[in-house]
């Protein structure tokens, strides 16, 4: 997963090095979170920025060469990393977390399951202190699944409306607030990330190996 600081600096989950890192302008890294107090993540995978300048990322184990025997932590976490580096686990519960997104007024967090066996999405309250609360199911891709479309929840991405433009079995999900499904970008193959860009009405995807593009009817949170 990759996104920009307020700056314009790169901030990159890093599979390999199990840390997320800002690329700086002379070309150099810095890390900004590599340890769960003393036990390395598992492979960072995606992440987002709030108003406040925290990252919120997920941390499968999808890295990993071996992913259980090369875990040093029992479980995929979700983690905020406040500006003067402090690490805090928001949750454990998740089996296979990875696309995660803000609604626009920052107070809901969206979070994919890359789990076969629950492939869902979940949001999440955020309360005042950055922490979460009150977790459910926002949509089940089951159903999609079973019909045989290919891929799983994975990136996602929301628009300046709070609508939320999912990675999932097909293609991607354009999902209401209120989690209602409004419709479907088909790619045909397994997709798995999505972004705004241009005048943030045109949503890039990527879905196996293609590098696909569609112009919207709205634009992306933040345009």
């Amino acid at each position: 997963g990759l996104t920009t600081d307020s700056a314009g600096r790169l901030i990159l989950c890093q599979h390999g090095d199990r840390k997320v890192s800002r690329l700086e302008f002379n070309g150099t890294r810095t890390t900004l979170a590599q340890y769960n107090k003393y036990y390395r993540f598992n492979s960072p995978n995606d992440l987002a920025f709030n108003a406040r300048g925290e990252i919120y990322f997920t941390d499968p184990p999808y890295g990993l060469v071996d992913q259980k025997a090369d875990a040093e932590l029992p479980y995929c976490g979700v983690y905020r990393v406040t500006p003067k580096g402090q690490v805090t686990l928001l949750t454990s519960e998740l089996t296979r977390p990875n696309g995660i997104a803000f609604s626009p007024d920052e107070k809901v967090l969206y979070v994919a399951i890359s789990d076969p066996q629950i492939p869902i999405i979940v949001a999440f309250d955020v309360k005042a202190d950055g922490t979460l609360a009150n977790q459910r199911t926002f949509f089940d891709a089951a159903p999609l699944l079973k019909q045989g479309l290919k891929g799983l929840p994975d990136g996602l991405k929301v628009d300046r409306k709070g609508n939320v433009f999912a990675t999932a079995p097909g293609g991607v999900l354009v999902i209401a607030p209120d989690g209602t499904h409004l419709g479907s970008i088909l790619t045909g193959e397994a997709t798995a990330n999505c972004n705004w860009g241009n005048d943030g009405s045109v949503l890039y995807i990527t879905a196996d190996m293609y590098l696909a593009r569609v112009r919207t009817t709205t634009k992306g949170k933040g345009w």
